[in-house]
């Protein structure tokens, strides 16, 4: 099949532009060449904040078009200029749209955001109501039976630049103290849920290049965080003990959430949040998404960082000495 990918050389793009090629699709890559598209696709240079930026493939035929895009502009000009040409559009969206996320076992019909109405993001904090307008331009121009939405989860494995998910391996493998103790938060009952982005690129391309349409919900298995510490601390073979700090305790200490510098990844507090990595993934499993183990990504995603001798990415977690010191003050404050 001849597949258009809107993007395909950054993470996520790579690694669905490498799954149709491996499939035996004729693939086509759109993007800026931030990096180089995989070997044996075509690559076409375009800016999509031009408006114009489509002019080189929007006279051809396409049977499938994947677009990674998360501003409604370049998404409402793609549905305008493509919808003649292409049989069928999948948009890669986030379960960030949904308008919440307190509910365990969510699915697809759950209310979304309200669409953005501009055509660009003020502030990351619209994300959400972004990724809303460009489903329902989506729908819109191609309806719910020539289009597929896809709302991942948390993406994780090889080459993550986020750091969060070689954070905890990398923590284990390396204790920051001699008493090879990690830090953590007392959260038992936090969900925590990591797709591949291997496995989430060959679903993409299975709806691309199958009849399912309409939304699905595109996550990992949910592991409670100690679950998740467990296969992390089994895959760096360590003995290191776990030190749990209540959640009160590390924001006093300014201790992040989520991601970033200073901060515990995966850790969420608000409880009204559980649901984000706990939503029903059944309509897609039916439509073909199949999940490796956690501790296959986790592993894959530490070989890949040793093995091109990658820091961690964007500082994620706590450094050494960060942790060091909030150890021995946990220490103390528990005495």
């Amino acid at each position: 099949m001849k597949l258009l990918l809107l993007g395909g050389t950054a993470w996520l793009g790579h690694a669905v532009a490498e799954s149709g090629l491996r499939d035996g699709h004729d693939v086509t890559c759109l993007a800026r060449g931030s990096a180089p598209a995989p070997d044996g696709a075509r690559f076409v240079r375009a800016n999509r904040i031009d408006s114009d930026a489509l002019r080189a493939v929007r006279d051809e035929h396409w049977d499938a078009v994947v677009d990674l895009a998360r501003e409604p502009r370049p998404v409402r000009r793609a549905v305008r200029d493509l919808e003649p040409v292409a049989a069928k559009y999948v948009f890669v969206s986030s379960v960030s749209a949904y308008a919440s996320h307190t509910t365990i076992g969510a699915d697809e019909s759950s209310k979304l955001l309200p669409a953005l109405d501009a055509d660009e993001m003020a502030s990351m904090e619209q994300y959400g109501e972004a990724k809303s307008a460009c489903e329902r331009a989506v729908f819109d121009a191609f309806g719910e039976q020539r289009a597929a939405i896809v709302r991942p989860g948390l993406i994780g494995g090889p080459g993550d630049p986020t750091g969060r998910t070689s954070y905890w391996v990398r923590r284990f493998a390396a204790p920051s103290n001699e008493r090879a103790r990690v830090l953590a938060p007392d959260t038992p009952e936090l969900p925590t849920a990591v797709i591949d982005v291997r496995d989430l690129a060959d679903f993409i391309v299975a709806l691309a290049t199958g009849g399912a349409t309409g939304a699905f919900n595109a996550q990992g298995d949910a592991h409670p965080l100690p679950a998740h510490l467990d296969v992390a601390r089994e895959i760096a073979c360590s003995s290191a003990q776990v030190v749990p700090a209540p959640e009160a305790w590390l924001t006093e200490r300014e201790v992040a959430q989520w991601m970033g510098p200073r901060s515990l990844p995966l850790w969420i507090a608000d409880r009204d949040w559980y649901g984000m990595n706990a939503r029903s993934t059944d309509r897609a499993r039916a439509a073909g998404l199949t999940l490796r183990p956690l501790a296959d990504t986790l592993r894959d995603s530490l070989h890949h960082e040793l093995e091109h001798d990658i820091p961690n990415p964007h500082g994620a977690g706590l450094t050494d000495a960060e942790e060091r010191e909030l150890l021995a003050d946990f220490a103390n404050a528990e005495r």
